[in-house]
């Protein structure tokens, strides 16, 4: 593509400064950038992930295709590129279901379906939502005429797919892989999304599950990783565990975004910046944790419930200074418009990140907090 090509040029030329010389590695924390990336290290003979692995994760078609051959665990799915694939979607899938598509990022485009008049009114919509996308600084957002990005189709395959709808806890593990073992598996409790839409509400760090739940969730999601043909790399993976055991919804092949750094790092220690410099230069990735959390995180998206203008953001200043409060990141400006589930894709108001002593605690205070929350909508 241009856009590679362009990157080519720009890392070669570094070869003639003498101040930097040829670079020793490349890696991206940018879930687009992620397959650019990797070509331009097979390009440079850099260490980085094989593109066909990463391919396959962005696709999460091609995901499903090589945990079945893996003979791994996989949900129902099938692959929706016209509304004529909406009828043997429905048979094979059956409901509920979730219709998403097959590459992007966060819950844009992705909804939850129970019937077939419903399906093919979703179909439109997520078509329509998906069509009007555009790329900001590396990441996909809904266009508005303001905001001025590339059109999303040139670079996400806007293809569609249907897939049987899990039941149970949601987690999200953090992942080093090393010289084909994971060394570090940090697993976060997830709480339930805000439904059709699945946008993310809060999560807890360590998990509250029981440990055998954990490590039956961390094994698959490595086994998926191996699956997809990766060797070495920092992955996101999202998972649950589900009323017939655990389940693999996605894999990101790099760091997870929001609060995932500072979750990883304030309760193992871990961070997982450092851990992907030293993947990218081919150094072993082993980071130390120590035998017990060194704190418990819990952190809470707060999502708008209803559409119209947000008023004011300052009580997020005067929330910095309660005890144990990490961070209370606006999202949105006051005078903003937001948009409630009824509408939409809920938006995020605000995030919200707690330390306590335990996990219980820390998920029940970034609740607390976020109920004491005075943020109007108009």
């Amino acid at each position: 593509s241009e856009i590679f090509e362009e990157a080519v040029q720009c890392i070669g030329a570094l070869d003639g400064d003498i101040m930097i010389g040829h670079p020793d590695g490349i890696c991206t924390f940018v879930e687009l950038s992620v397959p650019l990336v990797a070509r331009l290290a097979e390009r440079f003979g850099l260490p980085g992930p094989p593109p066909a692995a990463v391919d396959a994760a962005r696709n999460k078609h091609a995901t499903r295709v090589a945990l079945k051959d893996a003979g791994l665990p996989t949900p129902r799915n099938c692959l929706i590129r016209s509304k004529e694939d909406l009828v043997r979607a429905a048979e094979h899938v059956g409901f509920p279901a979730v219709l998403k598509p097959i590459s992007g990022a966060a819950s844009l485009g992705v909804k939850k379906v129970t019937a077939h008049d419903e399906l093919v009114g979703c179909y439109r919509e997520v078509v329509a939502e998906l069509s009007s996308l555009v790329v900001v600084s590396g990441a996909l957002v809904q266009g508005n005429g303001a905001n001025v990005g590339i059109n999303a189709k040139e670079v996400v395959d806007l293809t569609l797919l249907l897939e049987q709808y899990l039941d149970g806890d949601e987690v999200d593990i953090d992942i080093v892989v090393s010289e084909g073992q994971w060394t570090y598996a940090g697993v976060t409790d997830n709480g339930p999304t805000v439904e059709p839409y699945f946008n993310e509400t809060w999560g807890v760090s360590p998990s509250l599950l029981a440990r055998e739940q954990q490590s039956a969730l961390r094994d698959l999601a490595v086994d998926c990783i191996l699956a997809l043909g990766f060797s070495s790399g920092i992955f996101h993976a999202e998972c649950k565990y589900t009323s017939t055991g655990p389940q693999l919804i996605e894999v990101n092949a790099r760091m997870g975004g929001g609060p995932v750094r500072e979750c990883n790092r304030l309760v193992w220690g871990v961070d997982l910046v450092e851990e992907a410099i030293f993947v990218a230069l081919g150094i072993p990735a082993r980071p130390a944790t120590p035998p017990a959390p060194l704190t418990c995180i819990g952190y809470s998206f707060v999502n708008a419930m209803r559409s119209g203008v947000l008023r004011d953001t300052e009580c997020l200043t005067a929330l910095r200074a309660r005890e144990g409060v990490v961070t209370s990141e606006p999202l949105v400006g006051a005078g903003d418009q937001v948009v409630g589930p009824a509408d939409g894709l809920p938006t995020w108001l605000c995030l919200l990140v707690v330390s306590r002593p335990t996990a219980r605690m820390a998920r029940d205070y970034v609740h607390r907090l976020e109920a004491e929350l005075p943020l109007q909508i108009g």
